[in-house]
């Protein structure tokens, strides 16, 4: 298999983990839907967890490239990027396919914080987190890392909420909580 049909194997099984989770998918799932034989998958991963850490890089640049540059378009000064933050959530949270984020998945899933699937899953939030702390820091608030958190629990808990309630308010309910410690913050 060519390095693209192995990059397209793996945007594939992304998509297929998750719209069924990864426990439940299993490799000959993979084949029907992928249309990749068994023997081709092996070749380029020994295993479906090896499988499933590609497809959780996969996603953790796309999303995060996508949810950072939506920001930016949306928001000029860093305290309007942490609020906009909301937006570009409910905008996700508006697509056709929405199943919630595949990191809180992963991280159900797979438990054990040592193993590597867990692992890459808090590697996702970590890399958010910093990102919301960087532009809570550059916004001048008094705790940068206080506030970052604070945003991020606040987008985490509307990312459940809308998966379980299948609405979008969640994001604006989160929004206005977070303007809320926004301006606390800023004294």
């Amino acid at each position: 298999m060519r390095p693209n049909k192995r990059d397209e194997l793996v945007r594939k099984a992304l998509q297929v983990f998750y719209r069924d989770g990864f426990h439940a998918t299993g490799m000959d799932k993979l084949v029907v839907e992928t249309g990749v034989s068994k023997t081709s998958m092996y070749k380029h991963f020994r295993t479906k967890e090896d499988l499933i850490l590609a497809a959780l890089r996969l996603r953790d640049e796309s999303f995060r490239n996508w949810l950072l540059r939506r920001i930016e378009e949306v928001a000029d000064t860093p305290a309007e990027q942490l609020i906009a933050s909301f937006d570009a959530l409910r905008e996700w949270f508006e697509e056709d396919g929405f199943r919630g984020c595949m990191f809180i998945k992963a991280g159900a899933e797979y438990q054990d914080a040592d193993h590597p699937i867990h692992v890459q899953a808090a590697e996702h939030k970590r890399l958010l987190l910093e990102h919301f702390t960087r532009l809570a820091r550059d916004a001048g608030v008094d705790d940068p890392a206080k506030l970052a958190s604070q945003i991020v629990l606040l987008q985490e808990g509307a990312i459940v909420s809308a998966v379980l309630l299948k609405n979008t308010s969640p994001a604006k309910d989160a929004k206005e909580a977070a303007q809320q410690l926004l301006e606390i913050a800023q004294g």
